[in-house]
């Protein structure tokens, strides 16, 4: 302990010079410090109140969730128009199988036909329409996922199996 003390006292005044270069390399670091602190300082206050935007950064966020809740209840309204929709859509004629033919023999066109008008549940009607020289005669048949209660003919059934795949 003596020689540490000896050694202390014989190069105190290197001791002195070395803890006066670190104290002032601190005091330079502690004020570069505080220059870059209040130079953050100073942007932060300028952010917060507004004074390059015109805006405060309080008011602006409270305008962004004000309009975050406008498009969420917006998007909310458009999500039920689109159900809407889609249930309409169910509902509407979506297949639709068209065959011309001719009905008789003595015809020379094919004037006859049947059409098939379905929806995507498969439900709708076939028209059918026999032309003749001297007359002609018009036919409905109700469909009913994709059957009928009434007989079809072969061009009927031709047209829905069209109808049916697309």
């Amino acid at each position: 302990m003596n020689e540490l003390l000896k050694m202390i006292s014989d190069n105190s005044s290197y001791i002195i010079l070395g803890l006066s270069g670190v104290s002032i390399l601190l005091l330079i670091v502690v004020i570069y410090q505080s220059i870059s602190i209040s130079g953050l300082k100073k942007r932060y206050n300028k952010m917060m109140t507004g004074e390059e935007t015109g805006t405060s950064f309080e008011k602006m966020m409270l305008d962004h969730i004000e309009e975050v809740r406008r498009v969420s209840a917006a998007n909310e309204k458009l999500n039920e128009k689109a159900k809407d929709m889609d249930a309409l859509l169910n509902l509407a004629i979506t297949k639709v199988g068209v065959i011309r033919f001719r009905a008789f023999e003595d015809m020379g066109s094919d004037l006859s036909y049947a059409v098939a008008l379905l929806d995507s549940n498969d439900d709708g009607v076939i028209l059918s329409s026999i032309f003749g020289r001297e007359d002609s005669r018009s036919y409905v048949k109700p469909i009913e996922h994709g059957k009928s209660s009434y007989t079809l003919t072969k061009e009927e059934e031709e047209a829905m199996r069209k109808a049916l795949n697309g």
